[in-house]
């Protein structure tokens, strides 16, 4: 990093000069492959996830809590906590899953070999047409299931390239740089508005039907409108897109949702967190007596 004073100027070759300081430095290196040794755990469903409660995470969780929701307990999963910053990611294990070494990362033990699936959204086509019985949460009328892809998608391209590249700048950098951060905080609001437009046509991101499109964008656009991404809603004024809050909470009150968001949640009030995640039911039950009592219920309903 350079002295504040004097403007950087990029060398003709870059050379790694070890971590720089910021937060999360010590888990961001520029090669690939394992730094030690460690195999992943193995539960007894078919669907073996490994992850963690960030957005990227909480899509694949919402997704398969929606299945159950929905009556298909065979997609019933085990979901293995992967703490991030203590380099969980590098293990060799979950690199071999995924080489690189970024979470969600799902195992499909109903097949053989089993079969090894990475990046969130691919994860979620996946289960999208993998013969889970979907239901409608992607339907197989015509053009329709194109269209819901290429919304989520763009919206997970746009989210990476543009907006997420805002919080380093903004939260995590030594110092702070008025272009970077003009220029992505642009991006991020653009964005905001093509959703902000699209939902005052329709209730949800595809249409009038509830999809995996949802679901793709939910934990970030969903979370930043909400409250709950870095601290970021007053910066990005998020209360002048009414229609994507409106969304938000509208997927907010799903059971599904709210059981999702609590899988491999490490944060926040301890009654919204389960770290590691064996049993739909457990899930379902929760820790209130609210919980157990639908739980309770939906046993004896078996």
């Amino acid at each position: 990093m350079s002295d504040q004073s004097t403007p950087y100027q990029p060398p003709k070759v870059w050379k790694w000069e070890g971590p720089d300081g910021s937060k999360f430095a010590s888990t961001n290196r520029p090669v690939a492959g394992a730094t030690h040794e460690k195999g992943l755990p193995v539960g007894h469903h078919p669907l073996q996830l490994y992850s963690l409660g960030t957005p990227n995470g909480v899509k694949i969780t919402i997704l398969l809590e929606e299945l159950l929701a929905s009556g298909h307990l065979e997609a019933d999963y085990d979901a293995w906590l992967l703490r991030i910053s203590d380099g969980d990611q590098f293990g060799s294990g979950f690199v071999a899953i995924n080489p690189n070494s970024k979470i969600p990362a799902l195992v499909d033990h109903s097949v053989r070999p089993p079969l090894r699936v990475f990046e969130s959204g691919s994860i979620l086509l996946y289960l999208a047409v993998s013969g889970r019985q979907i239901s409608g949460l992607y339907p197989a009328r015509s053009a329709w299931p194109y269209r819901m892809s290429q919304l989520a998608l763009l919206a997970g391209r746009e989210r990476a390239l543009r907006w997420r590249r805002l919080w380093p700048f903004l939260a995590y950098a030594p110092e702070k740089l008025e272009y970077p951060i003009n220029r992505f905080t642009l991006e991020t609001k653009r964005q905001l508005d093509v959703l902000e437009r699209r939902l005052q046509e329709a209730p949800y991101v595809a249409g009038e039907t509830y999809s995996i499109a949802d679901i793709a964008i939910f934990p970030w656009y969903g979370g930043l409108v909400q409250g709950w991404l870095y601290g970021a809603s007053n910066f990005l004024d998020v209360q002048a897109y009414p229609h994507v809050k409106a969304w938000a909470d509208r997927l907010l009150a799903r059971p599904a949702v709210q059981r999702g968001r609590r899988v491999n949640r490490i944060t926040g009030p301890a009654e919204e967190q389960l770290p590691e995640h064996f049993n739909y039911l457990v899930n379902m039950a929760g820790t209130s007596h609210e919980g157990l009592y639908r739980f309770l219920r939906w046993h004896s309903a078996r």
